[in-house]
């Protein structure tokens, strides 16, 4: 039987130790700053990958996070915590307020979900070169997923910072929120699919059946599915301890759909996400509950994927300004203009349009995520990797900011 050696514990024991200490003091630094959290993990991970700690003492670096067995367990890790933060952000997800908002949040979702990602594909698919993309077997895969990842937003980071301004139960507030929802469900749908392009999961099944088993799994987990959790969890919580059992029904449900998303040829994260939305819908997952997953999730396992990321990229080496400019610069047209025009088309001032446009611009951890899954998968290299991951932390950055410039906010 094949195992870990002392040596191997022990390098694995030290590195969780460390991207969990190094991964909470910088996420606090940012919080001090009014940042999001995340940005301070992606920090704390560049420091101690090779970008930084690598530079500086490159034995040092080689002997805390050696190749090998320990590494390949903390790689598990890292999926582990993916799964689980698309799980939470699928939480995030209710569907009584998509209905709500109605027309004018079908209106904002289909111009900012269409308009970014029509700039988002069309520039790579043009030029191919400028973007370093040379495979023409995966060119077409490739420009859709660059239109997914401008098309797609941060639900979490979006709420936080309508929490903040004291937006997120306003009329504006609402559409933004349900708006991101729709994205976001229309967004990893996509994804799902250029995955099933790449060939990705299942050799033996074909990218139809793929994509019509993704459709099936969501349309069921959302009706049939949705019903059946909101009649089992009463039972859930009568007969377990709570909030124990509710914890870990909650985590077996997001492993076992996740396992079958992987399975049919796309990423597991897509049937946590799925999960998650129908999970969070019941009106027997209290908001008490949600949080104890939350603070479980963000607090252990998100610091560990966010400062994964700093260790399997050197920022500097593959930074490229020209390329980080023009994606930055396409992320910020493609959301402000698209969601802008879709809630001004939906009966909303200029300046209340324009503000909502800065809101649904926030990327934060589904783009890293979407990401690092491309470069995983040879979709993307390690230059538009950190090029999008530079993009995500500035719009997230910015965000709150410049909603609070727009509607004068103090």
């Amino acid at each position: 039987m094949v195992k870990l050696s002392q040596h191997e514990v022990m390098s694995l024991l030290i590195q969780l130790g460390i991207m969990l200490l190094a991964g909470r003091l910088f996420a606090e630094g940012a919080r001090k700053l009014k940042q999001p959290a995340v940005v301070g993990e992606i920090i704390a991970g560049i420091m101690l990958g090779p970008t930084i700690f690598g530079l500086i003492s490159p034995m040092g670096f080689e002997t805390i996070f050696p190749p090998g067995s320990s590494s390949l367990v903390l790689d598990g890790f890292v999926q582990v915590a993916v799964v689980m933060l698309l799980f939470i952000a699928g939480l995030e997800v209710d569907l009584h307020i998509v209905l709500q908002q109605g027309r004018q949040a079908i209106s904002t979702s289909f111009f900012g979900l269409v308009i970014p990602f029509a700039l988002g594909f069309a520039f790579p698919y043009f030029f191919p070169d400028f973007f370093g993309y040379a495979d023409e077997g995966k060119h077409l895969a490739f420009a859709l997923f660059m239109g997914t990842s401008m098309a797609i937003t941060a639900l979490p980071v979006i709420a936080r910072i309508l929490m903040d301004l004291g937006l997120f139960k306003t009329r504006m507030g609402m559409l933004v929120i349900s708006s991101a929802m729709i994205n976001d469900l229309i967004g990893w749908l996509i994804f799902s699919v250029v995955l099933g392009m790449i060939g990705k999961g299942q050799q033996n099944m074909s990218l139809l059946n793929t994509v019509m088993l993704t459709i099936g799994f969501t349309a069921l987990m959302l009706t049939l599915g949705r019903g059946l959790i909101n009649r089992g969890l009463p039972w859930i919580n009568k007969k377990f301890a709570w909030p124990g059992g509710l914890l870990s029904v909650s985590l077996a449900m997001c492993f076992l759909a996740a396992a079958f998303t992987e399975y049919i040829g796309i990423h597991a994260i897509f049937g946590a996400f799925i999960l998650g939305v129908a999970l969070g819908d019941s009106v027997h997952m209290s908001e008490r509950a949600k949080e104890i997953i939350h603070q479980f999730i963000n607090n252990i396992f998100a610091p560990l994927f966010f400062v994964a990321i700093g260790l399997k990229v050197n920022f500097v080496a593959n930074f490229d300004l020209g390329l980080t400019a023009v994606i930055i610069i396409i992320a910020f047209a493609g959301k402000i203009i698209g969601s802008g025009l879709g809630t001004r088309l939906g009966g909303f001032t200029w300046k209340e349009s324009l503000a909502a446009g800065f809101g649904m611009n926030a990327r934060g951890a589904m783009e890293i995520i979407l990401g690092l899954i491309a470069l995983e998968n040879g979709l993307i290299n390690e230059k538009v990797f950190v090029s999008l991951v530079v993009m995500a932390l500035i719009t997230s950055m910015t965000s709150g900011p410049l909603m609070k410039w727009i509607l004068n906010k103090p």
